[in-house]
């Protein structure tokens, strides 16, 4: 059993060694930001920046093009949720909303559609080797990004769910920093759950 886990422990620390500059600089930016953005600290955008940044970068080298596109409209969803949360900042009424039945059927509508085309899309015109799974993770955190500039209380729901996915993608493209990342995001995104819900309730009281 001992060795064992010395062989478990020797073969993390190889994986670490291989982990390029950055890989690491998208990995812990990523987890200040969210980790902000889950304690509704209006600093998670600018940190969000840089963390889309290095991704994106790092997305392309490992021709994950779904995920490299994505980088792209978090970098302007970023600038936006800044703005539209210093908006809040000012405003009076409720800072977190939920979303309807309606809102949640859209949802589940959009993102089976959107997975296809970008799949399909991967598949025929790129050197993509996860095309559909690489499709439906950014389909998922597509909406999920979108419902958390709008603070949308259910962002999280779908954070929680497409982080649970990106961990056997991750492995298979050898990001295994980024798979450990991950599984901590989905601790995270659950207790942002939590807490926003928590906040939800005490505005309708």
């Amino acid at each position: 059993m001992i060795l064992l886990a010395a062989s478990f422990f020797q073969f993390l620390i190889a994986q670490f060694e291989q982990t390029t500059v950055l890989e690491w600089v998208a990995v812990i930016t990523g987890f200040i930001c969210i980790y902000l953005a889950a304690k509704e600290n209006i600093w998670n955008w600018p940190v969000s920046i840089i963390s889309v940044a290095a991704y994106g970068l790092l997305f392309f080298r490992e021709a994950m093009y779904g995920d490299m596109t994505l980088q792209i409209y978090f970098l302007f969803t970023a600038f936006y949720g800044w703005y539209f949360w210093i908006r809040k900042k000012v405003e009076t009424h409720r800072p977190i909303t939920k979303m309807k039945t309606k809102a949640w059927a859209l949802v589940m509508i959009t993102i089976p559609i959107l997975s296809l085309l970008l799949g399909w899309f991967m598949d025929n015109y790129t050197d993509s080797t996860v095309p559909y799974a690489d499709g439906f993770c950014t389909s998922v955190s597509f909406v999920a990004q979108f419902l958390l500039t709008r603070k949308i209380l259910e962002n999280w729901l779908l954070w929680v769910f497409v982080n649970i996915c990106y961990i056997p993608l991750f492995i298979y493209k050898h990001l295994n920093l980024s798979a450990v990342l991950y599984f901590v995001l989905i601790i995270i995104a659950f207790n942002g759950y939590l807490d926003w819900r928590k906040t939800y309730r005490e505005q309708i009281n």
